[in-house]
């Protein structure tokens, strides 16, 4: 799968090159350094950058470095999806006989349910491989994973990992707890996430990180929210959906007299390395209780809409200080996309045409590296000596002036994910002028369609 390996290879520091990509529009998204150079780059060696400049004053102090050249593009922060469903990968033009929903928990029953239970490790991994080639294809470095496969539990999160290892992805893994398939699954997905979090443990790094994950609150009963903990013991930040729907606060209030927030807290979920997945239907004494734990939120918007529950109130989040995230819930690999339809969505909410601007901006390329930092992952989103070597170059020309100062109006209005040309991973390049450099994309492909006809066989019992 692996391509060949380059003359010059750096041994001491794990086959890494030094590497001068230069030659384009410089975004570096640091406040306190040179934020946009119309003709500049970066150097990277051992997975870090080591030097921002202008590409005569790069090529000059480091000629022996091997030259990419960005052709005139956007040279920028690689991008960071805060919340994605690698299970739901193979999903893609798929129908399901009898399928035709008429509110959010038939969607989940129906489909997303329906296809974990049908997800053994085989079709984990071609998911993986899908998802990882999908992400790398628009520009994303690093991904925060919700993975779910019912039908095979044990070892799932590890095939995962060594598809993220071997595609070079940064990722940061869990696994959703539920007892909706009983009690003997629960108890294995709350021991997926132990026997995961002790690995990574065991074995640090700054590309794969472990969290503690968990489906709905309507899905865990206090038992197994009790058995999540006990296994975590306090090591790991949990990863959970929050009042995606109603479900979750009828549930709550109806069978345990607390609001979904409030729950959480009493069996100590919250606290700053703690995501909470969506937060559609939270209430403004919750706000004040995610804000005094200092827990992270995340909002994956078009899910959200394109699953009729309803849309986060991001602009209230964000005034009381709560630190919120961008993700996809694997809607979509394009997080360019995504802040446009957050944009969108928030105006619509809120009947107001001038707001949220800062707000969705701020979610994508400034929280979700504050995000990644809180779980253990090296500097990222931003281009300067000593961060992570998490680059993209995209392909834009624009027709009207650019630069610092207007480059997210650019992104909103004329950017997606699809123009990503370049995508340089802890200082390796994956892709380089459209074409991948580590993956053989046709073999792989071919594999993952394999694997992708028997899983839709086993949901619609015939063959594809």
């Amino acid at each position: 799968m692996r391509g060949t390996p380059r003359s010059g290879a750096r041994t001491e520091k794990g086959d890494f090159f030094m590497i001068r990509l230069a030659n384009g529009k410089l975004i570096t998204r640091d406040p306190d350094g040179t934020g946009y150079l119309p003709d500049g780059g970066v150097v990277t060696d051992g997975g870090k950058i080591v030097a921002v400049g202008t590409t005569a004053e790069l090529a000059e102090r480091y000629p022996e470095a091997e030259f990419v050249d960005a052709r005139g593009g956007v040279i920028m922060p690689g991008l960071i999806n805060a919340h994605t469903h690698i299970y739901s990968a193979l999903a893609r033009g798929l129908s399901i006989d009898g399928y035709n929903p008429t509110n959010f928990y038939e969607v989940l029953d129906g489909q997303w349910w329906y296809i974990d239970r049908n997800l053994d490790l085989a079709a984990t991994r071609a998911s993986a491989r899908a998802l990882v080639i999908d992400s790398i294809k628009q520009g994303v470095t690093t991904i925060f994973d919700h993975h779910a496969s019912f039908c095979q539990i044990p070892g799932s999160l590890m095939e995962i990992a060594n598809v993220t290892r071997d595609m070079g992805m940064r990722a940061c893994l869990c696994y959703e707890v539920s007892d909706r398939d009983g009690e003997e699954k629960a108890l294995q997905s709350v021991r997926e996430n132990k026997d995961f979090i002790d690995y990574c443990e065991a074995n640090p790094s700054e590309m794969l990180k472990a969290m503690f994950g968990g489906h709905a609150l309507f899905t865990i009963s206090d038992k197994t929210f009790d058995r999540m903990t006990a296994a975590n013991a306090g090591r790991a930040g949990y990863h959970i959906h929050v009042s995606e729907g109603m479900n979750d606060v009828y549930d709550s209030l109806q069978n345990y007299g607390r609001r979904p927030v409030q729950r959480l807290q009493d069996h100590g979920i919250l606290g700053p390395k703690t995501i909470l997945g969506h937060c559609i239907h939270v209430s403004t004494a919750e706000m004040e209780l995610i804000k005094a734990t200092d827990t992270m939120c995340v909002n994956n918007p078009e899910s959200n809409m394109g699953n009729a529950v309803g849309i986060s109130p991001v602009l209230q989040l964000y005034k009381k200080g709560i630190l919120i995230g961008l993700g996809t819930d694997a809607y979509t690999n394009d997080m360019l996309e995504s802040i446009k339809v957050a944009l969108c969505s928030q105006r619509h909410n809120v009947c107001l045409p001038g707001v949220g601007w800062c707000e969705v901006t701020d979610m994508l390329f400034k929280n979700n590296a504050k995000m990644a930092a809180r779980c253990g992952f090296p500097e990222l989103g931003v281009l300067k000596a000593g961060a992570a070597a998490d680059v993209i170059v995209m392909d834009y020309k624009p027709f009207t002036p650019f630069s610092d100062a207007n480059i997210d109006g650019h992104m909103l209005f004329g950017m997606t994910g699809r123009q990503c040309q370049t995508t340089m991973i802890n200082g390796k390049v994956l892709m380089k002028d459209r074409q991948l450099t580590e993956i053989d994309e046709d073999a792989v492909n071919a594999e993952i369609l394999e694997v992708s006809r028997k899983l839709w066989g086993r949901l619609n019992r015939r063959e594809y």
